[in-house]
């Protein structure tokens, strides 16, 4: 698991390159993306299915994105974009389009549909973080 959180933190690391983050922010928002991807991977391992475990690791993904965005005083973007990076399913939408053009469309349909479900469930989780009063990410003057 520790190959993993590493391998997930260069990725997002790259991707924050990709993204135009600054670079004091890298670590930051690289370590958004691995503690996002290492949640993904417990919650798949306490049985979740991979659509609820995409799910609760968005959730748990934009909550510290906003916790960084209040404590490093910068838009929270610059965190959940560049650690969202590790969720995406990319691989479904590979597939999908690789079954497709295969002509497998019994195949096409379940992957096009599992990758839909994953979608959705990053956007609800997503919604789900923002719906929490930013008042609790702020700081006490």
């Amino acid at each position: 698991m520790i190959l993993q959180f590493l391998l997930a933190m260069a990725a997002c690391a790259s991707f924050a390159v990709l993204f135009g983050v600054p670079r004091n922010q890298f670590f930051f928002s690289s370590l958004t993306g691995a503690l996002g991807w290492i949640s993904y991977l417990i919650f798949c391992e306490l049985g979740a299915g991979i659509v609820f475990a995409s799910l609760y690791a968005t959730f748990f993904l934009t909550i510290l994105s906003r916790f960084f965005a209040a404590l490093r005083k910068n838009p929270v973007t610059l965190y959940l974009v560049t650690g969202i990076f590790t969720l995406v399913p990319g691989a479904g939408i590979y597939y999908t389009s690789y079954y497709f053009i295969m002509n497998d469309m019994s195949r096409c349909t379940a992957k096009g549909m599992e990758t839909f479900k994953i979608a959705g469930a990053i956007s609800v989780g997503i919604i789900f973080g923002f719906s929490i009063p930013q008042r609790l990410f702020q700081r006490k003057k």
